[in-house]
């Protein structure tokens, strides 16, 4: 997806496996002792027609997820538990607007979220701010640009670093991004997901904007080293 983390794709071989958006699974090669927590990319719609489920994985600096999962060649069989994990979207809605907040592969989980929003609330007004370090790390990119084009989201992404082939938003993402987005701001239900330090300041941010503190949903996610 990005020169920093795969999309993994898993074949379920027609096993049911029920879960909510933006839940994860315990994953890792069949019969290794280690295990990781991923968050489950795919919405449970996507998953229930392809029969597949989709993981974002994030890399370390040498290119490799670690020592339990070692992305081999397809067909390699991978042991998976869950779901796990209570960052979910809600079965009912009484929000008109919802906006998700990413940072790196924190994606995963909203990416989920989104997918089963425009299936299931498609009158909702859905926004997306994504940052990445650079214009080549936004995974999905593609896919969220052409929910754009067709009038179905806003998609704000901003690089932190610094990136000469980029002409898009820059910096953290912060107060001024979050104004852009914000079009009622009692009315908005809002789900982070990324770094700890970029969801403690959204959180923080939010609340100084006037969002209900009751209305923001966050999970923190540690890139590998």
């Amino acid at each position: 997806m990005t020169p920093r983390s795969r999309l993994i794709t898993l074949d379920l071989q027609g096993v049911a496996l029920p879960f909510l958006p933006g839940q994860a699974v315990i994953l890792g090669e069949h019969g290794h002792p280690d295990r990781r927590p991923y968050s489950i990319a795919s919405s449970p719609e996507r998953t229930a027609e392809t029969g597949q489920l989709e993981l974002l994985i994030g890399l370390d600096a040498a290119g490799a997820a670690g020592p339990h999962l070692t992305l081999r060649e397809s067909g390699a069989a991978i042991d998976v538990e869950g779901p796990i994990g209570t960052f979910t979207f809600p079965p009912t809605l009484t929000h008109r607007r919802l906006l998700f907040v990413a940072g790196g592969t924190g994606i995963a989980p909203l990416r989920a979220m989104l997918d089963h929003a425009l299936r299931a609330h498609p009158t909702e007004r859905v926004s997306l701010l994504y940052s990445a370090r650079r214009a080549d790390e936004f995974a999905f990119a593609d896919e969220f640009r052409s929910y754009e084009q067709l009038g179905r989201i806003e998609f704000h992404p901003t690089v932190t670093r610094e990136d000469d082939a980029w002409a898009g938003g820059r910096g953290r993402i912060g107060r001024s991004h979050f104004e852009a987005v914000l079009h009622d701001r009692a009315d908005t239900l809002c789900f982070i997901c990324g770094p700890g330090p970029l969801v403690s300041e959204a959180v923080a941010t939010l609340s100084e904007l006037g969002v209900p503190r009751a209305a923001i949903r966050t999970e923190e996610w540690a890139a590998p080293r």
